[in-house]
């Protein structure tokens, strides 16, 4: 009796889950036409699952009877038979249901793995580029110390010139930084200061060519090629580097002497065209010194190279040639430009009466002193001679209302020297 009871009890719960989830043993219509007419077909409604009683059992019983009918086409196996195919079909079942719930696991463990390269995608060529500077950097940063390696070698092969260049250029900012004082002063530059800067130039060129002696540099002065040996393209440009700074040295040597001369001899207008006439010849200089370097350069070569090697240097120092004379054409026009100035003079404006100074108030607006040989400019406002000419060494317009008075500037009248360098 206890044995039937609880059969019943677990057929009753049996019962109650299969009419939770009715939906779970139901076939689809895919099932069903495979199914129909080969095989068991398995059909549970949740009405089917009341319990009623059947014909010849107790009404009071707790048993539940699950009526099971086949197809028509069905042979008429065992009840083994039928057990082995619901048992194959829940099988199937419970397989593709678990392997269901197993599946968004999966995705959810590949979702993290998938999300970068459609980050990369999307972020397109900035992202490549990036991942480049990256690997740029982390090769900069390993190859730091070798680089650093590398250039204190260098420093200490070629410790002397390095020395000698940085020496030349400050040497040169100091002196044209004090020529443009001593020009801006006017009738109160300092003598003395104009003849230390002489000297310490004139000290500065003849201690470099006598340390280099034996490379005869002042060769380049005159347009001859120095004896350096052998002539590779680091020793050319070192070279025409000590020239180009030694030709900026002797001009500005000249404009100290200028500077010497008297001003009864040299008035304030007339300086400024002999420096700006000083700075047009040296930039000439300049251009012409390095020609017979570079062809000698581009001309030499070696005995493995044959007359292919002949002929192409030629082809390069005669290329070189043709673009160095198109260069020299430009200069050579500006140089002609400041010859007429030189010889013409130029005139700002016209000499202003007296009663137009007294209305003005008598006070140069620039030097905001009285007026010494007063000009009028086009917008009638009135200046001193040669606080006017020295504005417009840079400027072109009135310094009151901005009126164009001139259409170009006259450069260098202030005793200034280019810091062009000049290697070709």
């Amino acid at each position: 009796m206890k044995l039937r009871v609880q059969v019943d009890r677990s057929d009753s719960r049996r019962a109650l889950k299969l009419r939770e989830s009715p939906a779970v043993m139901q076939p689809n219509s895919s099932e069903r036409g495979a199914h129909a007419g080969k095989s068991l077909s398995l059909t549970l409604q949740p009405e089917l699952l009341t319990r009623t009683p059947a014909p010849g059992a107790n009404p009071e019983s707790d048993e539940v009877r699950v009526p099971i009918g086949s197809g028509s086409g069905e042979s008429s196996g065992g009840p083994s038979s039928r057990r082995s195919r619901v048992n194959s079909h829940g099988h199937s079942h419970s397989h593709s249901h678990s392997h269901g719930h197993n599946r968004p696991q999966h995705h959810s463990h590949l979702e993290p793995e998938l999300d970068p390269p459609d980050s990369d995608l999307d972020s397109g060529e900035p992202s490549a580029s990036l991942s480049e500077l990256r690997c740029l950097f982390r090769w900069l940063q390993k190859s730091l110390p070798f680089l650093i390696i590398l250039c204190a070698k260098l420093v200490i092969q070629h410790a002397l010139g390095l020395a000698v260049g940085v020496g030349l250029f400050i040497t040169f900012l100091y002196v044209n930084k004090s020529i443009q004082s001593q020009v801006f002063l006017q009738d109160r530059h300092s003598k003395l200061q104009c003849i230390w800067l002489l000297l310490f130039l004139t000290s500065s060129t003849l201690l470099l060519y006598y340390t280099f002696a034996t490379e005869t540099l002042h060769y380049c002065l005159i347009f001859l090629s120095p004896t350096i040996e052998p002539l590779g393209v680091w020793e050319v440009l070192w070279a025409v580097g000590i020239t180009n700074f030694i030709i900026k040295f002797l001009f500005m040597g000249v404009k100290c002497l200028i500077l010497l001369l008297p001003s009864s001899l040299v008035t304030y207008k007339t300086q400024g065209r002999w420096l700006m006439l000083t700075e047009e010849l040296g930039q000439v200089h300049q251009a012409m010194a390095p020609v017979s370097l570079w062809f000698r350069y581009l001309v030499t070569y070696q005995e493995a190279d044959g007359t292919l090697g002949l002929t192409l240097g030629v082809l390069l120092a005669l290329l070189y040639l043709v673009l160095k004379l198109l260069g020299l054409y430009g200069q050579w026009k500006s140089l002609l430009k400041t010859v007429r100035i030189f010889l013409k003079g130029e005139h700002t404006g016209t000499a202003a009466t007296r009663s137009q100074c007294s209305e003005a108030g008598d006070v140069c607006p620039i030097c905001q002193g009285e007026y010494r040989e007063p000009r009028v400019l086009l917008c009638q406002h009135i200046f001193c001679d040669e606080c006017i000419a020295l504005w417009f060494n840079r400027e072109k317009s009135c310094p009151l209302c901005r009126t164009v008075i001139t259409e170009k500037v006259y450069k260098w009248r202030d005793g200034a020297t280019s810091p062009h360098l000049q290697i070709y």
